[in-house]
């Protein structure tokens, strides 16, 4: 008998609260405190962020809906009203960085912060909000992987009766790919937490890091997946995708899917980690990255009152 957990957390009268929805809230408020803490350093006063998050927060969830609805587009073209029940499942965490990005852009220019500087302080919080909130797929049983013996649970990975409870669904085990991610963002969070600490990283280059890091790990993981959202692309462009998943061959197989050639996470993984990289090189050729990391902040805005110091200076 395997014990699942219950979606909803508690009820309050008639409206369910679910596990999912507290999840996501935790996700972006450690992601808050993680910016605000690192903000305090160049003198940007919390209500910044908390002005960020409840613009953040809206547009990646707007985005992530567009996203996967332009690419499941033959599921809602009969029934447009569908496109707006995101409470029916339906979201891609790419759309839900373009939509947070787009967001970030427009709000930052209008602080008068530079929007690279700020997105630097903000990567730490992405792959925290990213590692935290796929506990809620675990919960809700999805965006697993193909499935697997018991033994590969228990034994291989072994991994605690909760998890491998979770991971029977309509009497199968599945790879706990939301566990895969978590774990591999918890390093990324380390990551960047050390790089942010060298002389060497330049303005922008943090966030940029950010996606190299995430990207590599969403290419391999995503390959286990079997919900994916997928394209039929020329057979080159498949077989750069499989000659790319080669190493991993000898220890996992990948998930099914249900049509297309190409996982679209997949490819645009590898287009943001070649994306990143060849902007980092560019960045620092033109001169657009002479400021470092370190280096204050200033807003050509007039200065928030509520800043603790002045923000063109950082604290020590």
């Amino acid at each position: 008998m395997h014990a699942l957990l219950n979606p909803v957390a508690f009820s309050l009268g008639p409206i369910d609260v679910h596990w999912y929805g507290i999840i996501l809230g935790s996700a972006a408020l450690i992601g808050l405190l993680l910016a605000v803490q690192e903000g305090k350093r160049f003198g940007i006063a919390p209500e910044f962020f908390m002005d960020l998050l409840l613009i953040g927060v809206p547009s990646a969830i707007i985005g992530a809906r567009i996203y996967y609805v332009a690419f499941k587009w033959d599921s809602y073209k009969d029934n447009l009203w569908e496109i707006f029940a995101i409470w029916h499942g339906g979201i891609a965490i790419y759309g839900a960085l373009i939509g947070a990005i787009i967001g970030a852009v427009i709000f930052v220019r209008r602080r008068g912060y530079n929007f690279w500087r700020i997105a630097d302080i903000a990567a730490p919080s992405l792959i925290a909000g990213q590692l935290i909130g796929r506990w809620g797929n675990f919960v809700n049983q999805e965006a697993h992987g193909g499935p697997v013996v018991q033994s590969f649970l228990t034994d291989k990975l072994h991994l605690p009766n909760f998890i491998v409870d979770q991971m029977y669904i309509y009497g199968e085990f599945y790879h706990p790919t939301f566990l895969y991610e978590s774990l591999w963002n918890l390093l990324g969070i380390i990551v960047l937490f050390v790089l942010r600490r060298q002389s060497f990283l330049r303005a922008g280059e943090l966030f940029l890091s950010y996606f190299i890091w995430y990207s590599i790990g969403r290419f391999y993981i995503e390959a286990l997946r079997t919900d994916s959202l997928a394209i039929t692309a020329p057979e080159w462009l498949r077989g750069l995708m499989d000659a790319l998943w080669l190493p991993m061959t000898a220890v996992f197989e990948q998930g099914a899917m249900d049509y297309g050639n190409v996982r679209i996470s997949q490819l645009l993984a590898v287009l943001l980690i070649l994306t990143a990289i060849v902007l980092i090189i560019v960045r620092r050729k033109k001169g657009l990255a002479n400021e470092r990391y370190s280096d204050p902040i200033v807003s050509t805005k007039k200065q928030d009152p509520k800043a603790d110091v002045p923000a063109n200076t950082v604290e020590e």
